[in-house]
């Protein structure tokens, strides 16, 4: 019996290598021709199959990537936020239909008693989103100031109503740092504090945490962009105050800590699979947008499936995370000198080579 076991196992090892060895090529080829530097972390029902980092988490120092190394995630944060509120919502302490001011009264946008969780949980508050609305403003709410959350609030996002909410699909951080504040008021304690006792901690996920501008934190990556005509010729773009993006993306993390919160999420150990089917439930009129990812299905070739993804990007930071829910296969890819829509790109090659297509 033994031995039959024993040919069965090399039998699925010479299966399953030869489509590693491509996914593998996949990503030799992003580093010659296009200078992807980063991880990749590709996962089979919670096992990792291939783990692999290319390139320099800092370019001045000439320090390589490894397992220690902890990368910008920016606004895979929101996934964090989202599965906060799950969390909640599975205890009976939210209702995703009731109104910004049920739980957060003082907030004084026009949102307030006409915009739900559910609509700030999909991008569809309705709200003027002030604080990305011009370059201007982009860089007083982000770069140049640093914010009391309170202030923040009622400097940038608490402008009129512009879209009936619910109706339209419109991508902002507002909605999730509003997010982040009702998880305080609901908690009585600032959002940092709450992602480390209900994720953080019961997950023992050591290298993932909230960033300030002014943490010292050991082996975090730098960005990098690229000139647009020479993938080759980096520059570093600079982001004095990390803080402002709050629960909408001040995190860093790790390609296995990643993959910890991935499995805690699609197996439920965060939250019951009823709150899971709610949260991968995808609104069709709001761009497929579900609460904390979008979720769609999506043809690789012959193989069919069900796509759950969500992105982070960032002054030369961007994240990539892919769940196949029907298939339970999870993707990872981070990185410090590609942009989310190279990541895109090479997310499809890499499953299409890990399933042969």
């Amino acid at each position: 019996m033994k031995y039959i076991l024993s040919g069965f196992l090399l039998m699925m090892f010479n299966t399953v290598h030869p489509q590693l060895q491509k996914v593998e090529k996949v990503i030799d080829s992003s580093v010659k021709e296009d200078n992807f530097n980063g991880s990749v972390l590709l996962a089979k029902n919670g096992k990792t199959e291939l783990l692999t980092y290319k390139g320099f988490s800092n370019r001045h120092y000439q320090i390589p990537f490894s397992d220690e190394t902890r990368f910008h995630i920016f606004s895979l944060t929101k996934t964090f936020t989202a599965a906060l509120i799950m969390q909640l919502y599975d205890q009976g302490k939210i209702n995703l239909d009731s109104t910004i001011s049920t739980y957060y009264p003082e907030y004084k946008g026009e949102a307030a008693k006409k915009a739900t969780i559910r609509n700030l949980l999909t991008y569809s508050s309705g709200r003027a989103n002030k604080d990305i609305s011009t370059p201007e403003f982009i860089h007083q709410a982000y770069d140049n100031t640093i914010w009391e959350l309170d202030d923040f609030i009622n400097t940038f996002l608490s402008e009129k109503l512009v879209d009936e909410p619910g109706t339209k699909f419109s991508y902002n951080n507002g909605d999730f740092i509003l997010l982040g504040k009702i998880i305080e008021k609901i908690y009585h304690k600032p959002f940092e504090k709450v992602l480390q006792e209900q994720i953080l901690t019961p997950l023992k996920m050591q290298n993932t945490g909230f960033l300030h501008h002014n943490d010292i934190i050991k082996n975090i990556d730098e960005g990098y962009s690229a000139d647009e005509s020479d993938p080759f010729s980096l520059h570093m773009p600079t982001n004095t105050y990390i803080d402002n993006f709050y629960s909408a993306g001040a995190m860093y993390s790790t390609p296995k800590d990643l993959q910890i919160f991935d499995q805690a999420v699609f197996n439920h150990k965060l939250f019951s699979k009823k709150s899971l089917d709610i949260m991968l439930t995808a609104d069709k009129k709001l761009e497929d947008t579900a609460l904390g990812f979008w979720v769609y299905p999506k043809k690789f070739g012959s193989v069919n499936t069900i796509f759950a993804e969500r992105q982070g990007e960032g002054y030369g930071h961007s994240a990539n995370w892919v769940h196949l829910v029907d298939k339970n296969l999870t993707v990872i890819i981070l990185s410090n000198t590609k942009d989310i829509k190279y990541l895109n790109k090479m997310r499809e090659k890499v499953i299409a080579a890990y399933y042969g297509q």
